[in-house]
């Protein structure tokens, strides 16, 4: 297998992988926390406790998605990088930038933190107040942060079909 084609199929890895990410990512805006916004607090905090524990038990799917991504993605740019140039060398560096500063660093650094202090909570020993609390703590910041990745994801996602889209033609 050429070089060429080897770029071509982690590049493809890199953007099935990076489009999932941006679809769980969409899902969450869309569905999920929507979804349980409707609960009451207790009911909220142990919702999302439930959802986010099975990612946090490092789901294996999840977990060769997520961090698969990044890893395909930094891939693809040293496979590439010396074959393309232009608009195309520029389509390829650009997208793991995105998905790095854009998804992947507020991910780490401000979401992964709130359900981590989510998850430390006992709702059965909580009283009301310290339910609201917490969950005001939580949810406005959470939600705006996802809201912030969600587009980087999905650009990313289409910087790379475009890219993948050029290299066809």
């Amino acid at each position: 297998m050429s070089t060429e084609a080897i770029f071509q199929f982690v590049l493809v890895v890199a953007t099935l992988l990076c489009s999932l990410v941006a679809g769980f990512l969409f899902a969450f805006a869309t569905v999920v926390m929507p979804g349980i916004k409707t609960l009451n607090d207790r009911d909220f905090i142990r919702a999302f406790q439930v959802i986010d524990g099975v990612i946090q038990n490092n789901q294996p799917l999840f977990v060769a998605v997520w961090m698969g991504s990044v890893v395909a993605l930094v891939a693809a740019v040293g496979l590439g990088f010396g074959q393309l140039d232009g608009a195309q060398r520029l389509l390829l560096v650009s997208a793991p930038l995105v998905y790095i500063l854009g998804v992947q660093l507020s991910t780490f650094t401000i979401n992964v933190p709130l359900n981590n202090q989510l998850q430390a909570l006992d709702v059965d020993v909580m009283d009301e107040t310290a339910l609201k609390v917490a969950r005001m703590d939580f949810e406005p910041r959470w939600n705006l942060w996802n809201l912030v990745r969600t587009p980087f994801a999905s650009l990313v996602s289409a910087l790379l079909i475009v890219l993948l889209s050029q290299l066809k033609a």
